[in-house]
């Protein structure tokens, strides 16, 4: 009796820390998005239950999904990444391994963010982040289980390969947790529903209004792929942000299921789209924030694209 006490108070704990969590971010971004509203919403708008079954799976599963691999990726580190590199990253203070580490995952996260709107099969589960047609603070956490794992095992790779986690151990998984922990937050900011720009500083943090484009339906599609550095989509060529613009409707053009098993069996339902077509290489004289429609972004997975 008193081991099934103990084995559900371990159960429970981690679902009554969300809730804590969840309260207070609503107690941040509700009155927010109340005020500073981009698109006036109603609080409980439409799929916010879902959504909120979302947060709890997105902040539990990929946790418990992702043990063995970073595992894995700890012990290739020492045993085939030079001594010198593993040393560098050491002799680093907290902070400068924080900041490596967020440069090193934000690197590898948008890489794995594009990938996920280039390849067929990857689109299939992304889209359920993108089938959103009201963004808040709470969509953030709204993902497919898989597609949580692939964009967080690519995000934390390079931190591992750095030397800068371990998967055991408070002193090396204190880097990764700080990462995880400030683009988690930053997450939720940029996508609530507040009309809030950082003006020049957008090149170098991401904000609502740089994010939000990056779900829009019938705007510019394939861009912004970052989730807190923007700089690395000026790098990479795949900057958008108009100034004074938003996008006026948000989601994709596919069918995808409204309820939770719907859209948890939605990627293995059906042929894989063929249709695989993004922007044409943005030059480098386009890379500013001024806006232009480019008329050959056509959404992956898109029944009415064409090849």
């Amino acid at each position: 009796m008193q081991a099934n006490g103990v084995d559900s108070l371990a159960f429970l704990e981690p679902i009554i820390r969300l809730t804590v969590w969840l309260a207070l971010l609503a107690a941040v971004f509700v009155p927010l998005e109340r005020i500073f509203a981009v698109h006036p919403r109603k609080v409980f708008r439409k799929g916010i239950a879902v959504d909120l079954a979302y947060y709890f799976i997105s902040s539990l599963l990929p946790a418990l999904l992702l043990g063995a691999p970073l595992a894995l990726l700890a012990w290739i580190a020492r045993q085939y990444v030079p001594a010198v590199v593993l040393n560098t990253t050491a002799s680093l203070p907290f902070w400068g391994r924080s900041l490596l580490g967020l440069v090193a995952s934000e690197i590898g996260y948008y890489w794995a963010h594009r990938l996920s709107h280039q390849i067929p099969f990857l689109w299939r589960f992304h889209a359920i982040h993108h089938s959103a047609e009201e963004l808040d603070f709470l969509v953030n956490t709204r993902a497919h289980p898989l597609d949580m794992v692939w964009g967080r095992l690519c995000a934390m790779t390079p931190l591992y390969i750095l030397g800068l986690g371990s998967p055991t151990g408070a002193a090396g998984s204190a880097v990764p947790v700080a990462v995880t922990l400030i683009t988690t937050m930053w997450g939720f900011f940029v996508h609530a529903n507040v009309r809030w720009r950082f003006g020049p500083l957008e090149w170098l943090i991401a904000t609502p209004g740089f994010h939000h484009w990056h779900h829009t339906k019938t705007g510019p599609l394939n861009r912004n792929y970052a989730s807190t550095l923007p700089w690395l989509d000026w790098l990479f060529g795949s900057f958008h942000l108009p100034r004074g613009e938003w996008p006026s409707d948000y989601g994709v053009r596919s069918r995808i299921p409204d309820d939770l098993m719907g859209q948890f069996f939605y990627p293995f339902e059906g042929p894989p789209p063929t249709a695989v077509r993004g922007p044409k290489h943005i030059e480098p004289s386009s890379r500013s924030t001024e806006a232009g429609n480019d008329e050959t972004a056509v959404e992956i997975g898109d029944p009415s694209s064409t090849a």
